[in-house]
């Protein structure tokens, strides 16, 4: 089970803004990421990971949307219920038939 998250999606979104928006005045994207994510209070891997998926859901970088990843999310999860109910209708109907078998010969 996963941990409620520490930030909220408003923090997030900022932060990845935040880097957006001061790529221009370091070196390198990283050094972005490690000077924001000080101040922000998380680690450098966890704001990198969110501007990653933030390029993603901008279309400038391959991959899964988060909406993409949600409704995948959410399909999953339907399967396996639907296969859990399937199993669970297997073993009714196997039951009835073994109780319909074992009437007709009592008679």
């Amino acid at each position: 089970m996963r941990k409620s998250p520490k930030f909220s999606p408003e923090v997030v979104e900022r932060a990845v803004r935040m880097v957006f928006d001061a790529k221009d005045h370091y070196p390198s994207q990283w050094a972005a990421i490690e000077s924001i994510a000080g101040k922000i209070g998380c680690t450098a891997e966890t704001l990198r990971r969110w501007v990653r998926q933030g390029e993603r859901n901008g279309g400038a970088r391959g991959g899964a949307t988060t909406a993409e990843q949600q409704r995948v999310k959410e399909l999953e999860r339907e399967v396996r219920e639907l296969r859990r109910a399937n199993e669970i209708l297997k073993l009714a109907s196997a039951f009835f038939a073994q109780a319909e078998l074992d009437r007709r010969l009592k008679l």
